[in-house]
């Protein structure tokens, strides 16, 4: 009999049966607060926590336990303070819904903080209509995964950012969902660490804006409709690969910006959508390679403060315009790009063309000069001058130009 109910409790069949160690909260247990049994717990105990929705807020954890919620239990500030704070090194947290925290503009107000702590894992939690979602302060090595995050649109001015860190290192963040919060990601003084796999949407800011924040790996992250993508300052040693940017469209609406940059990265993403897809702000030594530019209003802007650069095998396709600056821009190198806009051929068949190609376009000079001229980016005369201009050139710079362009996409 008890390995039948065993097959069926696998099955989903009846319920599991819950853990008999660690302690026990909620209605009908041995705790039937959660703020008792933190008092009671002892280093290293595991509080079991059964559904019901819990009014205790702030809660804090000053000591190494593991807190897991059975049934999602629902922790709820009452839009008056911060829900859960964490003081503690080895603790973990799964399973719960963190709902209502308080706000306000003096003080930062989470779902969850962590502070001054180490080896703190938080995952499987839905955090909903806090002011910040997660926030992580002075922590080193600890992680969220798998995190549902979603902001409320009534909160106006105190909707602050879904995941936060400042002054962390070794962070890692991977599988979250972050929408409708003023910044989905914000890093500040954060170093060696792994943001993967996210997906962050409708952002009313950034997807992911990250300052002074060394030695990074962004991997295979989604930042779509946000209010402009993504925000990279004064960091150094920055490795972004297989991400994808998207839809975010308007007057300062970018999917990337680079602005004080050194010693990066930037590797087989797509950049799809977006009114600027990349904009470069003097940043020095980067490498853009093996990325995607699809169907932007500007592929890349790039001010002439910007140096040592290489932009090698990326596709441009569809793009309204596939690059503008505001002069030559001598100290960077374009080499075997593909261009749809490129007029080549390729006599020897080794699939690169044998003319360079001046992806800086003059009607591109001129919109960047005398920004109402958009207006005739599909007449006749845009095509006229640019054709001039191909045949002979004489006002865009000698030395922009990728002397091997690729015939062919690149398969990336």
């Amino acid at each position: 009999m008890r390995g039948r109910l065993t097959c069926l409790a696998l099955l989903g069949l009846v319920p599991a049966a819950m853990p008999a160690g660690g302690l026990h909260v909620g209605a009908g247990q041995p705790h039937a607060t959660l703020r008792a049994a933190l008092a009671a717990a002892q280093p290293g105990d595991t509080l079991h926590v059964h559904p019901g929705i819990y009014r205790e807020s702030p809660l804090v954890v000053d000591k190494p336990l593991t807190l897991l919620g059975h049934g999602r239990p629902q922790l709820d500030g009452e839009h008056r303070s911060e829900i859960l704070i964490i003081v503690a090194s080895q603790v973990t947290v799964r399973g719960f819904d963190l709902v209502r925290s308080g706000g306000g503009s003096i003080e930062d107000i989470a779902g969850i903080r962590v502070a001054n702590a180490s080896h703190v894992l938080l995952e499987d939690n839905r955090v909903r209509d806090c002011s910040f979602g997660l926030y992580f302060s002075k922590s080193r090595h600890v992680a969220a995964r798998r995190n549902e995050i979603t902001g409320s649109p009534a909160r106006n001015t105190d909707n602050a950012n879904g995941i936060h860190a400042w002054s962390c290192d070794h962070v890692e963040l991977t599988h979250n969902r972050v929408s409708g919060h003023r910044d989905g990601i914000y890093l500040e003084f954060v170093t060696d660490s792994l943001i993967d796999r996210n997906h962050v949407e409708h952002s009313q800011r950034y997807g992911l804006h990250f300052m002074s924040a060394h030695r990074n790996r962004y991997r295979e992250n989604t930042f779509t409709a946000n209010g402009a993508g993504v925000a990279v300052m004064y960091s150094r040693e920055v490795e972004m690969t297989g991400n994808r940017f998207s839809r975010s469209w308007g007057s300062a609406s970018y999917g990337l910006l680079l602005k004080d940059i050194s010693d990066s990265a930037i590797v087989a993403n797509t950049f799809e959508s977006n009114s600027v897809a990349v904009t470069i702000q003097n940043s020095s030594r980067l490498t853009l390679a093996r990325n995607r530019f699809l169907q932007n209003g500007w592929a890349l802007q790039v001010d002439t403060n910007c140096a040592d650069n290489t932009y090698r095998t990326n596709n441009f396709i569809g793009n309204a315009f596939d690059l503008t600056a505001p002069g030559a821009l001598d100290q960077n190198l374009f080499e075997g790009n593909y261009w749809d806009k490129a007029e080549n051929y390729d006599l020897n068949h080794d699939g690169t063309g044998d003319l360079p190609h001046r992806p800086l376009s003059l009607f591109a000079m001129l919109v960047d000069r005398v920004p109402t001229a958009l207006l005739l980016l599909r007449s006749p005369l845009a095509h006229f001058l640019d054709r001039a201009e191909r045949i002979f050139p004489s006002l865009t710079p000698d030395g922009l130009a990728d002397p091997r362009p690729a015939m062919r996409p690149h398969p990336l």
